[in-house]
């Protein structure tokens, strides 16, 4: 099954079946049509009943998503469904669909030059390839219903009508060719004087250019060197677009009073610093040349400092306007006064409201100093705190030089069943103040001492110096604390330790069930033997034994946690030993069935319910109750609305992004036990095993922003203190054995690089695609542009590395890698080996399978359009089974065996060493009895041999995190940069 069709399957699957209907009928009557087409996405329109402008569908074969501009809410809806059916039945009946261009007439706006500016004709290109003037306006061709089905109509072509309903002979007025080169920023059709060219969203401005001559310097501004043309007033001609000038109030609409120059004697620096440069600036881009001249900083924003400084008799309050921290330019009377370093653009709009809140709140005016004395000073005190505005000064002193804050803890709890629910609150008590007994919450002492301040604001007026010394001691620890309390006020079990250390600084008793998680504290050296379920129907060796017990230690302190064993150590296995009734299991499509036999297998007595498919319903009676992360995405409220005893996910890399829909419904779910099953719990980022522990342990790891700069930051960077502190954190939550350390039975794995040379068409195909990305991509890159850009031409490469009939345009019957593969497989397969071959595209599998049957290679295949999965690695393990097996990446990655196979060949490497092994560990597993050995096909002279320096990189960074090493990085902008190098 191709990648349309399994897309649209995925489809069809997802709609709700008046949406299907609805879809069918729109692809029926030939309301779709295709845009545009790359390897990895397809983008279509679809006019639909009603709707003027075209809807744009974009699909996503390879990854089965779509996406649809349309504003309603239903996903997938009737448009995705009109073209999911549309490129499908084109494919099947190969032959290519119809483009936009071909099907439905558009609009054309063609400029041309006249007396004074550009005149404007549109026009209507038909499908035939006729044109035809447009008469009319748009407004009137659509509300004629024959007329309007013919026309393929944008948004832009709306607002154009409506601009141009008066119409003017001869060149548009400047103001109305400036509305109308805004809305036509997207327009496809636009033409000068018979010539395509693009709208530019950009106003061009003109430059500046400060610079020394001799002792003077000279400012000159001139037109921007993209402008070829002014071709009508305030409008230019850059290179093949069209673009709005600014500034013209200075250059003249047709850039007739450029070049403006300005020369300045030395006595004026202070006025170019001050003035001329700033003002400058804020209207166009400025170079300064001059060694004497400050830069500018575009990004530097307007404060009120207030000076405090302790007099004999009073406080002293000086406010001024300044900008940068420290000052660097002070703002007198309007007037800006040049201190130190960078020179800001102003905002006068922004200053006047800081003024404006200084003299309402404080009744203050900048540059003006005002002195206090007695009660009027414990007010200002208090006016202070309510204004929170940016202090220097020895404010600390004078606001509370006698308060001192001490913490107060209390601690209370609530039995049941389980584990006591425990409850604290932290105060701080004022000492050494006035009047009646005060304190101040823990959040905002913490808050302050976070963001690096001395003070803390106190409830009835004035501030008081915070703890430093304790905090520097205490503090990460009370923050830890108030990330793991919840809005109830209990704490998360996982921080009673961390509580309890806090109790023990404050000679307090211990927090009660602290006893109960003694085995987490001592490292689990001292768990009770696990146990087993009576109607288990497994023999678990003595490693499963162990992680049952750790489970079941988890599950009984109310505690989550990831068990992220090595592929094939029975993570399912040790997981179904310790479910029972109300439990939830969300895992991949494809598993699904795999975990229903697994549970009928070894704990027959389990009542399980599949809610899955169309007709899906809860079971109240099932003990456990499997489904997909799909469907937990579409009914994350019927899911999320019950509390369960246990929730499991499984292979749950798939929240690995927090910020996704499925993530963020799998927050929502509520359970007393939480549980992620993954071995490779960290592909890519830090970010993803943050998410997978706020799935099982929410606040273990604080908030994301805190995570970010407290964590991931500074590991990526390399430092060993903080990787050795995550790795602390997290030991007792996740629990990773590896293949060589629990099962030594396994024989030994073997990997290898197999370098394959091009021949010279190949060679050609490749440098031709190189040649054709290189600059660009490695232009965007340095632009700070969009990865994503890089990954799609990174994605080329590698496809005409592998094989040059992948690269669009080309046909080649064969590969030099196709052939060292097909003869490595056949001394395999003579000697009595059996192998598996992955591909991360079914496409190259397609151009194999023709070569395996003409050397005589039996073989079965397996990728995710693949029905009966169990029937074919059934026939595969047996001895009388075809010793090849073609897989894809995707659908070989998750919940199989294979141990029948002993060599595996992995047809084009990636940079994240997680998934290859995933592939290797479907052989490499218990039940393995015979060596096995992976190879890596990789093409040399290619960015292929590069990737394998990345895998080195990206396998640092789980390491970091999760074993003993010191440093780690995650791939980064240079690490694309270097692969195009």
């Amino acid at each position: 099954m191709s990648a349309t069709a399994q897309l649209l399957e995925a489809v069809r699957k997802e709609a709700r079946p008046g949406i299907w209907s609805n879809g069918v009928n729109l692809a029926r009557a030939g309301a779709v049509s295709l845009q545009a087409q790359t390897a990895s996405e397809i983008e279509l329109r679809v006019k639909a009943a009603g709707r003027p402008v075209a809807l744009t569908v974009i699909l996503y074969p390879n990854d089965e998503a779509w996406e649809c501009d349309c504003p309603g809410r239903v996903d997938p809806c009737e448009h995705v469904v009109a073209a999911a059916i549309s490129i499908q039945q084109a494919e099947k009946q190969d032959t290519p669909m119809e483009a936009t261009a071909n099907k439905w007439s558009r609009v054309v706006y063609r400029f041309s030059r006249a007396s004074g500016g550009l005149e404007l004709h549109r026009a209507l290109a038909h499908a035939d390839g006729t044109e035809e003037p447009l008469e009319d306006s748009l407004a009137a061709l659509l509300a004629r219903p024959a007329q309007a089905a013919k026309l393929q109509v944008e948004q832009s072509d709306l607002l154009a009508d409506r601009l141009l309903e008066r119409r003017t002979r001869g060149a548009l007025p400047p103001e109305r060719l400036d509305a109308l080169l805004q809305v036509l920023q997207q327009a496809r059709n636009v033409l000068l004087d018979g010539r395509p060219v693009a709208v530019s969203e950009e106003v061009v401005f003109p430059r500046a250019v400060a610079e020394d001559r001799g002792a003077q310097l000279v400012v000159t501004v001139t037109r921007d060197p993209r402008v070829t043309e002014v071709v009508s007033p305030g409008v230019a001609l850059c290179g093949d677009a069209l673009a709005r000038l600014g500034e013209t109030s200075m250059t003249g609409p047709w850039l007739q009073n450029l070049p403006i120059v300005r020369t300045f004697a030395p006595e004026q620096m202070g006025e170019i610093s001050s003035k001329v440069l700033p003002d400058l600036g804020r209207r166009m881009p400025v170079e300064v040349r001059s060694r004497r001249l400050p830069p500018i900083d575009r990004e530097m924003k307007p404060r009120i400092l207030l000076e405090l400084n302790q007099l004999e008799s009073g406080l002293s309050i000086l406010p001024t306007l300044v900008y940068g921290a420290p000052p660097s330019v002070r703002v007198d009377n309007g007037r800006m006064v040049y201190l130190r370093g960078a020179v800001p653009l102003r905002d006068e709009a922004a200053e006047q409201r800081l003024i404006h809140q200084l003299r309402d709140e404080l009744n203050l005016v900048p540059g003006r100093r005002v002195t206090v004395q007695g009660q009027e000073m414990v007010r200002w005190a208090d006016k202070l705190r309510r204004w929170r505005g940016d202090l220097a000064g020895d404010s600390a002193g004078v606001v509370s030089p006698d308060v001192k804050l001490r913490p107060s803890l209390q601690v209370e709890s609530t039995s049941g069943p389980g584990m006591p629910e425990v409850r604290f609150t932290l105060e701080f008590q004022v000492e050494g103040g006035k009047g009646e007994t005060q304190s101040v919450d823990a959040a905002a002492v913490i808050r302050a001492w976070t963001e690096g301040l001395g003070l803390v604001p106190l409830d009835g007026g004035g501030w008081a110096p915070l703890p430093r010394a304790w905090l520097d001691k205490h503090g990460q620890r009370v923050a830890d604390l108030l990330a793991a309390r919840q809005a109830d006020g209990k704490v998360s079990n996982h921080a009673l330790p961390e509580l309890g250390a806090l109790c023990e600084s404050l000679e307090q008793p211990p927090p009660p069930g602290l006893d109960r998680l003694a085995p987490m504290v001592e490292g689990f050296e001292k768990l009770p033997p696990p146990v087993l379920p009576p109607d288990l129907s497994a023999t678990l060796r003595h490693y499963q034994q162990q992680g049952v017990s750790w489970l079941g230690f988890l599950r009984g302190a109310g505690l989550g946690g990831i068990l992220a064993d090595d592929m094939g150590l029975g993570k399912t296995l040790q997981t179904i030993c310790v479910l029972g009734p109300r439990s939830l299991v969300v895992c991949p499509t494809s598993v699904l069935p795999n975990w229903a036999a697994e549970l009928k297998r070894f704990r027959p007595s389990l009542k399980v319910c599949v809610y899955h498919g169309p007709g899906r319903a809860l079971d109240e009676a099932a003990d456990v109750t499997l489904t997909t992360y799909s469907i937990l995405r579409l009914d994350a409220a019927v899911l999320g609305g019950r509390t369960w005893e246990a929730v499991v996910l499984d292979e749950a890399q798939a929240i690995k992004n927090p910020e996704s829909q499925v993530s963020r419904s799998a927050f929502g779910l509520k359970a007393n036990f939480r549980l992620a099953l993954s071995g490779t719990p960290l592909e890519n980022r830090l970010e993803e095993l943050w998410s997978l522990m706020h799935f099982t342990n929410p606040g273990l790891l604080g908030g994301r922003r805190q995570f970010e700069d407290r964590t991931a930051r500074p590991i990526t960077e390399g430092n060993a203190e903080a990787a050795e502190r995550l790795r602390k954190r997290i030991r007792p939550f996740v629990l990773r054995r590896l293949k060589r350390d629990v099962a030594p039975e396994l024989p030994p794995r073997t990997e290898s690089v197999m370098h394959v040379s091009l021949d010279e068409r190949e060679r050609s195909v490749y440098d031709a695609v190189m040649a054709a990305t290189r600059k660009e991509v490695v232009a965007l890159l340095n632009e700070g542009g969009s990865v994503l850009k890089a990954l799609e031409a990174l994605l080329r490469l590698r496809q005409a590395a592998c094989h040059p009939a992948l690269v669009p345009g080309q046909q080649a019957n064969t590969s030099s890698k196709v052939q060292t593969l097909v003869e490595a497989l056949g001394t395999a397969v003579s000697d009595g080996h059996k192998a598996l071959v992955f591909s991360q595209w079914t496409s190259l599998l397609d151009l194999v399978e023709p070569h395996f049957k003409a050397a005589g290679i039996p073989f079965e295949r397996l990728d995710g359009s693949t029905p009966n999965r169990g029937e074919i690695t059934s026939r595969f393990q047996s001895p009388e089974g075809a010793p090849v097996l073609l897989m894809s990446l995707k659908a070989g990655g998750t919940g199989l065996n294979l141990t029948a196979a002993d060599h595996v060949f992995l047809m084009d490497p990636w940079w994240n060493p997680a998934v290859e092994a995933q592939a290797a560990d479907r052989a490499h597993r218990i039940g393995q009895e015979r060596p096995v050995m992976v190879y890596r096909l990789v093409s040399q002279g290619t960015v292929e041999e590069r990737i394998l320096g990345l895998q080195e990189k990206k396998r640092a960074l789980f390491e970091a995190a999760l074993s003993e090493a010191s440093a780690a990085t995650a791939i980064t902008r240079e690490d694309l940069l270097e692969l195009f190098s």
